[in-house]
């Protein structure tokens, strides 16, 4: 997908009924299944946003961000994710608590984008997050300067998202999941997984 192919499906990307948990749930570990809207609530989890950032590379090709989080002492320790974090008491909004984190942790500054919508909410289990998450593009190839949380930055090709061949599966064994296999994309030979997978699968379907 070219830049101008995005700039086309704005209108459309902005006013389009969402996928929601039908979406995300073609991307879930089973374990997330087991939490209705009932259970989530129960659990009263914690509130954060994560922003989904699209951006022309060097030939004009669409792109989007991933992280990958440093190592450390965490339930989610060196995985992939987009930039965001939990709300602080500085967010008036959701919506700026994703733009802020997203400055934070890779130097991206809130007028270098444009945000276009809210997307489904996804609740992470194994650290009882309820994540709204935000889909911004920006009409200028980006330079990332990431901070302590982030290990490194990830640029994958929109083309690569939409390519069926990219949905795969793996085999995960760490403190939450023992010996399971979950659904993942396979992008930029990095796998991606968890709340990350069921976000994309939800922009997935709005940009095809």
């Amino acid at each position: 997908m070219t830049f101008s192919d995005f700039k086309d499906k704005i209108t459309t990307i902005k006013t389009s009924n969402l996928g929601g948990l039908n979406a995300q749930f073609k991307l879930a570990p089973k374990m997330r299944l087991k939490y209705n809207a009932e259970k989530i609530k129960a659990r009263q989890p914690k509130v954060a946003a994560v922003l989904a950032l699209f951006y022309p590379d060097d030939h004009n090709n669409m792109c989007f961000l991933l992280t990958q989080r440093a190592h450390y002492k965490g339930t989610h320790s060196a995985q992939i994710s987009f930039p965001g974090g939990k709300i602080d008491a500085v967010d008036n909004c959701l919506e700026e608590t994703a733009l802020r984190e997203t400055f934070e942790e890779v130097g991206i500054a809130e007028k270098e984008i444009t945000v276009l919508r809210e997307l489904t909410d996804v609740y992470i289990a194994p650290s009882n997050f309820l994540a709204t998450p935000f889909i911004a593009y920006a009409d200028e190839k980006l330079v990332f300067k990431k901070n302590y949380e982030v290990a490194k930055t990830i640029n994958v090709l929109v083309s690569d998202l939409l390519n069926d061949k990219t949905i795969t599966t793996t085999f995960i064994n760490n403190t939450y999941l023992k010996n399971e296999t979950v659904p993942c994309f396979l992008l930029n030979n990095t796998v991606v997984w968890g709340a990350t997978a069921m976000i994309l699968s939800e922009i997935k379907e709005l940009l095809k």
